[in-house]
């Protein structure tokens, strides 16, 4: 009797399980979750996501001289000429992770949908925009099967020679300019232009100028067509036209918020910087600098001792750790070395601070140079003045109180005009400064061009032979997740340290 009543109560369970069963997948159905994203938002994840690491401050920025910590430990860099793994991926993991797997996915997925062919085109630049910072840094870098783990299952890709990805670069940045088509659907949600196909056009040519220059030393020819090509596409017009991340609140600058919180105290304009600037009564000193006069510590940065008068401003010396530096200090009658000059950091570098990443400044310097080599029409001197006008005038987005009068602009090209004979060190030299704050574009160029002309940090113990860092090394997860691909590269490029010169700067 018991055994009936058992197989009775569990025939009676099953039957009422399976009658619970019904309608069980639609009532874990979340009815208002999203089960699709359109790909305009995967593309301004990328977009958004682009503005400049951190690590770059440590490794970029310092390289050129434009900013410097005494400091070691996790801010070890450019600053003693050393390897810091940390701060060396940081442009590796930030592109692949966010900018590259995101523009990857876009293109998949609106290669073969008509109407999203203008949306298939942006991201199609703007990853060309991406391996362009990610291969100037490295090398040889994974290209052809990068951020495709997702889409193909491709968890292992291959490295590829930077003079195959540049080649893919110009490539791209040519078909899916000419392809963009004001007639087709406009991507208003688009974070960039709001779809402006025409300013789109114009970022692609001038990202093709950039690429195209950026050749000039490995091959002239190659890079004449491509710089050519890129002129007769119709490059930026105005500042209007400029490639910018505009922070907000919600979505803040990584420099102001490094710069405002726990290494506020702790990076300072070089010397060199400055006197660079300061020796031709540059405007734009007063723009972008800070000294916290008789600061004895981070805690003595205090707004009441800030001054931001040119003519007090003295940038720290390179070469230099926080106990050897006290000579110089003391030479200098400096309080400590917090008395040095700073980016300031309630201006130019605040948290909502825009992310400058092409510039119609860098593109009129950069067509000053094609014109003195003789590779597209126009006066290399009209060129150079737009160019260093429109940096200047750039700086009234940082700040209104980091904006630069126009009387002030005239005045200073007025006293310091074009001069032919010695165009190439001029022209690169004011492109250093346009690139303020665009570690990877500063440091990339100061490769190619030699200028401006940079003497090497004399700290003594470096690791690195030559007289500057060359490219960054590989992130040592590489060497774990995908050891195979990575020597090969290492073979082919030459060994993964500080010294190795990336394919366009032999």
């Amino acid at each position: 009797m018991k055994k009936i009543f058992i197989y009775t109560f569990l025939s009676f369970a099953m039957l009422s399980m399976s009658s619970c069963d019904k309608g069980f997948d639609e009532l874990n159905v979340n009815p208002i979750a999203a089960t699709t994203v359109d790909r305009i938002f995967i593309l301004n994840n990328a977009i958004v996501s682009s503005s400049f690491p951190t690590t770059t401050i440590n490794y970029d920025i310092g390289i050129v001289q434009q900013m410097v910590t005494p400091n070691s430990g996790v801010l070890t860099g450019a600053n003693f000429n050393q390897i810091n793994n940390s701060n060396a991926e940081g442009i590796w993991v930030n592109y692949y992770r966010n900018v590259i797997r995101n523009t990857v996915d876009v293109i998949e997925n609106t290669k073969n949908v008509p109407t999203r062919a203008n949306l298939n085109n942006m991201a199609r630049i703007w990853k060309a925009f991406a391996f362009i910072i990610v291969t100037d840094a490295y090398g040889d870098v994974p290209y052809f099967e990068a951020g495709k783990g997702f889409l193909e299952n491709n968890t292992f890709p291959k490295y590829d020679l930077q003079e195959a990805i540049y080649t893919d670069i110009i490539k791209e940045l040519t078909e899916a300019s000419a392809a963009l088509n004001a007639s087709g659907t406009v991507e208003s949600s688009d974070v960039m232009y709001a779809g402006n196909i025409a300013k789109w056009k114009r970022l692609g040519y001038s990202l093709l100028l950039r690429a195209g220059m950026r050749l000039s030393k490995v091959n002239p020819q190659r890079a004449q067509q491509a710089v050519q090509a890129a002129f007769q596409g119709g490059v930026m017009q105005s500042n209007d036209d400029n490639a910018v991340i505009r922070h907000t609140a919600n979505y803040t600058y990584p420099f102001g918020n490094l710069l405002n919180a726990t290494e506020a105290a702790n990076y300072y304009m070089t010397d060199v910087f400055v006197n660079a600037l300061r020796s031709t009564n540059d405007p734009r000193l007063g723009a972008i600098a800070v000294r916290y006069v008789g600061a004895t510590s981070g805690a003595g940065q205090t707004a009441a001792v800030a001054n931001r008068n040119p003519e007090v401003q003295i940038g720290m010396p390179i070469g230099y750790d926080n106990v050897s530096i006290t000579p110089i200090v003391n030479s200098l009658r400096l309080a400590s070395f917090y008395d040095f000059s700073q980016v300031d950091r309630t201006r130019i570098v605040k948290p909502i601070a825009p992310c400058f990443l092409v510039t119609y400044a860098q593109t009129q310097l950069l067509l000053a140079e094609a014109a003195q080599r003789g590779w597209v029409t126009g006066n290399p001197a009209t060129y150079y003045a737009n160019g260093v006008r429109a940096h200047m005038q750039q700086f009234a987005e940082y700040d209104a109180a980091s904006a630069i009068p126009t009387a002030a602009i005239d005045a200073w090209l007025a006293a310091n005009p074009f001069n032919p004979a010695n165009a190439l060190q001029q022209i690169n030299t004011q492109y250093w400064i346009a690139s303020f704050l665009n570690g990877p574009e500063a440091w990339a160029n100061f490769r190619r061009s030699g200028f401006p002309a940079l003497r090497k940090n004399p700290y003594p113990s470096q690791q690195i032979q030559g007289n500057f860092i060359n490219r960054m090394v590989y992130p040592i997860s590489e060497n774990a997740v995908n050891q195979a691909n990575l020597r090969a590269a290492i073979q082919r490029q030459g060994a993964d340290n500080l010294d190795t010169k990336v394919w366009w700067d032999k």
